[in-house]
């Protein structure tokens, strides 16, 4: 014979029709004696909601809120154009062959950088970037030449020369893998 519990300080649930099996049946708040004069404590029964997660019908939104297979083991697999069989090397750019010369001088103008590489060729397009907070020069530079001709023997001429006192290492802007990273893949 179990008696009603008494919960005094909790507000009153809504009631089911019927109270379920081995469950106590919780007494109206003015049914149950003062909180004073209760020996041993209030009774109240905190196992009765435990055990069962809550279902709240609340849809999750944004990333990770539905199962796809964006993010399921594809990371790094990128599509690949089909390449030719050649040993690595020098890979032309869009417009022609790039080359960078690095270790160029921090006051170096366009023009002493234009007129150490003219004389191996026609180039198409001279980048000498320049740092914004001090205004000189970041130390490289790209030229671009119409041809791959052009382009080796401005490497071969120029790495290692001086131009305005510091030596210039010039070698190929952009270069295709070795087959050994290829096959990797």
């Amino acid at each position: 014979s179990l008696r009603p519990l008494c919960v005094a300080a909790r507000a009153p649930r809504p009631r089911t029709s019927a109270p379920a099996a081995g469950r106590q049946q919780l007494a109206p708040p003015e049914s149950c004696p003062p909180l004073g004069s209760m020996q041993g404590g209030m009774e109240v029964d905190y196992d009765e909601d435990a055990g069962a997660p809550k279902q709240t019908g609340r849809r999750v939104k944004g990333r990770g809120g539905e199962d796809d297979d964006r993010y399921a083991g594809k990371s790094g697999m990128f599509d690949r154009l089909p390449h030719d069989e050649e040993e690595a090397g020098p890979a032309r750019s869009i417009e022609g062959w790039v080359i960078i010369a690095s270790g160029v001088h921090e006051e170096a103008q366009e023009d002493d950088v234009f007129e150490a590489f003219a004389e191996f060729g026609d180039i198409k397009n001279l980048h000498l970037n320049l740092d914004r907070r001090t205004g000189f020069v970041k130390g490289y530079a790209f030229i671009e030449y119409e041809t791959k001709q052009e382009a080796a023997k401005a490497i071969k001429s120029m790495d290692g020369q001086v131009l305005l006192d510091q030596k210039l290492a010039v070698q190929w802007a952009f270069a295709k893998p070795d087959g050994e990273r290829r096959k990797r893949r």
